[in-house]
């Protein structure tokens, strides 16, 4: 699972990338995409205007990119793709439980989720339904007011009894495509200070990148 306690740092460029790599090392990847009212999977797998073949074994079959990934998410059932879901909690979950139970995923080495952002029914959800071993990646970027949100995520976990792999910490600095310096939009001392008392990994930090960010 791959979560933030906040909107806008990067959770879902992560979790694609994520998936991507695992699956360019020979490994076979599922990626859920849960994050119902605002997905944004199907852009950057360059798969927006897909839809879900329909067969006849009423089974849901995920969605292939090129390079074998395969992948779910609740845009790939929609006519209007920027029609607004409006949803209660109760019909959420059964659509994650459907989801989760229908899919024909296949033998996967790794399944992975990108959750919405927060620690509401659609995380909660998901960590009822999982199976074991399961396992959360948080992501944050260097501003205090994220690493607030880093902290009720940690909290989620721990009283959800969901091991945490480690943090990422996105948006980590930017060269100047100019002078080619290093610089920190962000900065801040204190994603160190707070994983290591919170007994967390860090896992690494990404810099904004053209490359990334397109």
């Amino acid at each position: 699972m791959v979560l933030s306690g906040k909107g806008g740092v990067g959770k879902s460029t992560i979790v694609v990338n994520l998936a991507s790599a695992l699956t360019l090392e020979g490994k076979k990847v599922g990626l859920l995409d849960v994050d119902f009212h605002g997905p944004t999977i199907p852009v950057m797998l360059n798969l927006r205007e897909m839809t879900i073949p329909q067969r006849g074994d009423l089974k849901i079959h995920p969605l292939q990119t090129q390079w074998g990934l395969k992948t779910i998410s609740l845009a790939y059932f929609l006519k209007i793709r920027d029609d607004a879901l409006i949803w209660r909690g109760p019909m959420k979950a059964g659509v994650i439980r459907q989801l989760l139970r229908d899919v024909q995923w296949g033998n996967l080495d790794f399944l992975l989720v990108d959750c919405p952002p927060g620690t509401g029914g659609e995380p909660l959800s998901i960590v009822q339904l999982l199976g074991e071993p399961r396992r959360a990646v948080i992501v944050t970027t260097p501003q205090e007011v994220s690493l607030a949100a880093v902290r009720r995520s940690i909290t989620f976990c721990q009283t959800l009894k969901l091991p945490v792999q480690g943090i990422i910490e996105n948006m980590s600095g930017y060269f100047c495509p100019y002078c080619q310096r290093a610089g920190e939009p962000f900065p801040s001392e204190a994603e160190p200070d707070m994983a290591l008392k919170e007994g967390v990994s860090l896992l690494g930090k990404i810099a904004l990148l053209p490359e990334i960010s397109s």
